[in-house]
């Protein structure tokens, strides 16, 4: 889908749109929407949690943090930026890069409920800066341990928070959901298109809020 055929991203005076991720997830759930952005810079920074940080705030900070850092690079844009992170009680779960992470956050998520929490901040053209942060209730059926064998060896959960990518093998593995489901995947789409149409982008063309 071009941006030019969509309202919001074409009206006059539309400001520059800056993703500030290089999640292809992100990207693919902007354009669900019909937002493409003008440019994709992501941040480099420390996303090392603070002592004693409990997910839901670790994820909102992460997000804001990023969204500043990426913001004086782009003077006069809009900057999206966003965290995903999966919690189980106060505990935050790590993005996987090991097998042996993946299957750890398996094996503590199976037959229980865990929490995916979606950090969004948004910086205006104008400096202005909104920050969301959403929470997603997802409960995993009991999981065998062939099971968690069979999918840390697919590879799937590289990179992932909690170790599991839901729009993929692992929703065999998902029982039930409350709340956003793409902001599973990396995006809460209700609430980044409210903040984006407050800052004078919408992909229905309407007009922003005052």
């Amino acid at each position: 889908m071009k941006a030019g055929t969509i309202p919001g991203l074409n009206h006059p005076g539309r400001p520059r749109f800056v993703l500030a991720s290089s999640s292809p997830r992100r990207r693919d759930l902007l354009a669900q929407i019909g937002l493409v952005p003008d440019a994709i810079d992501p941040a480099d920074i420390d996303e090392t949690p603070l002592k004693g940080e409990l997910p839901g705030p670790y994820a909102g900070r992460v997000a804001a943090e990023k969204a500043a850092k990426v913001a004086p690079r782009h003077p006069g844009s809009v900057i999206l930026a966003a965290d995903t992170v999966v919690g189980v009680g106060r505990r935050i779960l790590p993005k996987t890069e090991e097998p042996a992470e993946a299957q750890a956050c398996l094996e503590l998520m199976s037959g229980r409920r865990h929490k995916v929490f979606g950090g969004v901040c948004l910086i205006g053209a104008d400096g202005r800066t909104w920050t969301r942060t959403v929470t997603t209730v997802v409960a995993f059926r009991t999981l065998g341990a062939e099971e968690i064998e069979a999918y840390v060896r697919s590879g799937e959960w590289k990179g992932k928070a909690g170790g599991y990518a839901i729009q993929g093998l692992a929703s065999l593995f998902v029982r039930e959901v409350i709340g956003s489901y793409p902001n599973i995947v990396g995006l809460p789409l209700a609430e980044v298109g409210g903040l984006l149409r407050a800052a004078g982008i919408d992909p229905l063309g309407l007009k922003a809020d005052s």
